[in-house]
């Protein structure tokens, strides 16, 4: 079942922790793509540097004001895309970082997508290098910026649908990745992933 406006209008940190085990579909033309969302990073405004937004809002960022649910994509290092999704109810500024997920389906169309090459018996440490990171899966699902502002309750391309309720044994939470810059932020414990997942970035 495809998660209500509701799930995505609340906190930003539950909305990061409750979208583990979750599953991220995305239908590109014929071909379907599926998979449950391992790990995310929570980012929560102002009194977090290690938000884009946390001064205020520009235009590459201003989808950030919308009502929890839509798709926040941006670039790094001039050539990947991150995969963020609006949290909180609009004007409340939250976005989830979504940063691995586990192939269900899908995957010849990944495993192209993402190596360029034909699926041809594998290695599994080419499977799960197809998605175990945030720039990975959003290659290997063929994400483009044509999503930017896209919503995923509504968008008949891209949605999330739900999956079994994790025990909070079964999750970790810690410090999130690559924001030592961030003097105030850093060591927010914001990153949730499942654990013992083999697709997870970084235990």
């Amino acid at each position: 079942m495809r998660l209500t406006r509701e799930f995505f209008e609340r906190n930003t940190v539950l909305v990061a922790r409750d979208l583990l085990n979750k599953v991220l579909v995305y239908k590109d033309g014929d071909t379907v793509i599926r998979g449950k969302i391992v790990e995310t990073e929570a980012y929560i405004g102002a009194k977090d540097q290690g938000a884009h937004f946390h001064k205020g809002l520009t235009e590459r960022t201003r989808i950030i004001d919308e009502v929890g649910g839509h798709i926040y994509i941006y670039t790094i290092y001039g050539m990947y895309l991150l995969f963020n999704i609006v949290a909180e109810e609009k004007g409340t500024h939250g976005a989830v970082l979504l940063r691995a997920v586990e192939p269900l389906e899908g995957v010849e169309k990944m495993y192209l997508n993402r190596y360029k090459k034909p699926y041809d018996n594998p290695q599994k440490r080419e499977i799960i290098g197809l998605t175990n990171g945030p720039a990975k899966f959003v290659m290997a699902y063929g994400i483009t910026k044509e999503l930017y502002g896209a919503d995923v309750v509504t968008d008949p391309r891209i949605w999330v649908e739900d999956g079994p309720k994790l025990s909070n044994e079964d999750i970790v939470r810690s410090k999130r990745i690559n924001i030592d810059y961030a003097e105030m932020g850093k060591d927010y414990l914001l990153r949730f992933y499942i654990k013992a997942n083999p697709f997870v970035s970084k235990k």
